[in-house]
């Protein structure tokens, strides 16, 4: 058998890495597969940070290079692989990892990191100038152009939404938009504060052609859509919002994604498959920042660990149990549950039976597996086997769970 990791964490921006320190930290057997040739995600592209707290002023490159030595101080091992199907085994507890090369890795949990990148749209310029006076985050970079002429590129929600937050800092907007004078994809809403904006003004039928600049952007060409005619734009920066891509293909199939295609998460950060969590800008969320993607790490590692204890404890005292052990799954806020309890302890110690609860409330991963939906449910188990239950258990039936000759089934 492989080696069996307490978690393996894929992708190494700021929620893999910040997850990676809270796993080994937390002694967690932890190793983190990063597809690129170094570490830091989208963030290690971003030339200045200055909105990461605590943090006054830095480098992208560099704040990452302090979350990896972090890591590295805790001990989390690194390995260059590529992910392509992530899978539960049939224990329902360990989840299976391939990788492009055709490795397969063992782990208890997995914490999935692999972040989102904008649309690129190819303009001449566009790469040149990435970092350079070329932006994708208007939280990130606004200060940056204070004073300042700026084009966005784009004319749905987020580019519409951004437009008016950059006009808090900059001298001017110029949006350019595809359609003809009137028409955005924004919603009405959102077209009307930008439309009542006076720093923001519309170009419209048009598509920026090319960047234009030396070592720093100064300006842009616009082409119209229906004459075909080009126009020079003086501007500082250009901000490009055509969207983004979560890096989700590999597990399309198997784990709850939006619409968008980014993964869906509870609080805990748990994935739809038990056992896997997401964190940073590759889930369903409100902010995407890397302050964000960081505390996705740490809730996501926190809850793995807290799932192994859940997972380890139900294979030892259930599930490789030698003779018949009770299993109520209950709740705390479920009166039945809370007049139950006593009974089947004082019950359960006279039968000289194992007794073990199992907290709903807390987590359901357990008890979906055993398709437990009503509560309080007592199940017998024997030898690590369900042989009966009872289904919102009375006191007057517990009777008859523990009788021998009464068969019911499962």
């Amino acid at each position: 058998m492989s080696e069996i990791h307490d978690v393996i964490i894929i992708g190494g921006g700021a929620g893999g890495l910040s997850a990676g320190v809270y796993c080994a930290r937390g002694k967690m057997k932890t190793l983190l597969l990063e597809a690129s040739s170094s570490t830091g995600g989208q963030c290690a592209k971003t030339s200045e940070m200055e909105n990461y707290p605590g943090v006054v002023e830095a480098t992208g490159p560099g704040l990452m290079e302090m979350f990896r030595e972090h890591c590295d101080k805790f001990g989390v091992e690194f390995l260059r692989g590529h992910v392509t199907k992530v899978a539960l085994e049939r224990d329902g507890f360990h989840k299976r990892i391939t990788t492009r090369s055709g490795e397969n890795l063992l782990a208890k949990t997995v914490i999935i990191s692999t972040g989102a990148s904008p649309c690129i749209l190819g303009i001449k310029g566009e790469k040149e100038f990435t970092g350079k006076g070329v932006s994708y985050c208007a939280t990130c970079d606004a200060d940056f152009y204070e004073d300042l002429d700026i084009v966005v590129v784009g004319s749905g929600n987020t580019a519409v939404e951004e437009s008016v937050f950059l006009s808090k800092f900059v001298n001017s907007v110029t949006m350019v938009v595809l359609h003809d004078e009137g028409v955005m994809d924004a919603d009405r809403t959102a077209q009307e504060q930008a439309l009542a904006n006076e720093k923001i003004s519309f170009v419209w039928n048009a598509c920026v052609d090319e960047i234009c600049g030396n070592e720093l952007v100064s300006g842009v060409k616009i082409k119209n859509l229906k004459t075909g005619a080009i126009t020079h734009q003086p501007c500082d920066g250009v901000f490009m919002f055509v969207g983004t891509v979560p890096a989700t293909e590999f597990v399309k199939d198997t784990i709850e994604l939006s619409k968008a295609g980014y993964i869906v998460v509870d609080h805990k950060q748990e994935t739809s498959m038990p056992g896997v969590f997401a964190a940073g800008d590759v889930c369903d969320k409100f902010l995407r920042q890397v302050v964000t993607a960081a505390g996705d790490g740490a809730v996501a590692a926190v809850a793995a660990e807290r799932y192994i204890q859940e997972e380890e404890h139900w294979q030892e005292s259930v599930l490789h149990a030698e003779g018949d052990t009770l299993v109520m799954f209950w709740s705390p806020v479920d009166q039945n549950s809370l007049e139950l309890m006593p009974h089947l302890e004082k019950l359960a110690s006279e039968q000289r039976l194992k007794l073990v609860t199992m907290d709903t409330y807390k987590s359901r991963n357990i008890a979906d597996r055993y398709e437990i939906s009503q509560i309080p449910t007592v199940v017998r188990f024997s030898n690590g086997e369900p042989v009966k239950r009872l289904e919102a258990a009375s006191k007057e039936q517990l009777t008859t769970l523990l009788a021998d000759q009464i068969q019911a089934a499962f």
